[in-house]
């Protein structure tokens, strides 16, 4: 099993951090969070892993090298414009097996193998793993009837989304729809699959799941991971 991660983008939410630090790199307990996603990938089967990289790349190559730490064969593909979420797979080569697209500052204790084969099962292109998030707003939402009439109004509202966990598993047809060194992120790739008949699969998992892309998420993180750090990476236990 090849996996494809993300390592390209800026985190501009992160900074000023990140402007030094590539976000896969930003430390969760002693190690960086692209770490703990790697030896997660390792333990589910994953043996080659391209890091798609960008924005301070010689770090991330330095860090990681060839994996070999890891009993992991690590490859670099490197992006010489941004080209989005999605882009960057376009330039990966050898994908040529159903393979695992991950961002590189996902932490969370989703079981990869039961993706993977939820993803066989299903017979589809494409798997998201899906999480439920309950957003809730701190202020009275206004409700408006067209003609500055107001016709509702609620305290603090909280609503439910199912989103994207940042973690996919894909079929290599997938690439029939990324054009080649083209700036595309992942919802108009989605869209582009459902407008064209594929069917692509939902994987809801309850479990934790935290995107670092904010520093009060980074920080919850932290304080998540030390406590709950032999869930996480169990064969460090």
């Amino acid at each position: 099993m090849k996996a494809v991660v993300l390592a390209g983008g800026k985190g501009t939410r992160l900074a000023p951090y990140t402007t030094i630090l590539p976000k896969p790199l930003m430390p969760i307990g002693d190690m960086p969070i692209l770490e703990v996603l790697l030896r997660q990938m390792k333990r589910s089967g994953v043996n080659h892993v391209v890091l798609t990289v960008g924005h301070l790349a010689s770090l991330l190559r330095a860090y990681f090298g060839d994996g070999a730490q890891w009993d992991l064969d690590i490859a670099y593909s490197q992006e010489q414009k941004p080209l989005g979420t999605a882009g960057p797979i376009s330039l990966v080569r050898g994908l040529d097996k159903t393979f695992l697209v991950t961002n590189g500052d996902v932490l969370t204790t989703l079981n990869l193998k039961k993706l993977i084969a939820f993803h066989k099962q299903k017979g589809g292109i494409a798997t998201i793993a899906a999480h439920r998030r309950q957003v809730k707003i701190d202020l009275g939402v206004i409700q408006w009837d067209g003609d500055d009439r107001v016709s509702g109004y609620i305290e603090k509202p909280t609503t439910d989304y199912t989103v994207s966990m940042g973690v996919y598993v894909f079929e290599p047809r997938v690439l029939d729809y990324i054009p080649v060194g083209e700036y595309l992120d992942f919802p108009d790739l989605i869209l582009k699959m459902i407008a064209n008949g594929e069917r692509v699969s939902g994987y809801t998992f309850d479990g934790y799941w935290m995107d670092l892309g904010r520093p009060d998420d980074y920080a919850q993180a932290n304080e998540d991971f030390s406590k709950m750090k032999k869930q996480f990476l169990p064969e460090d236990n």
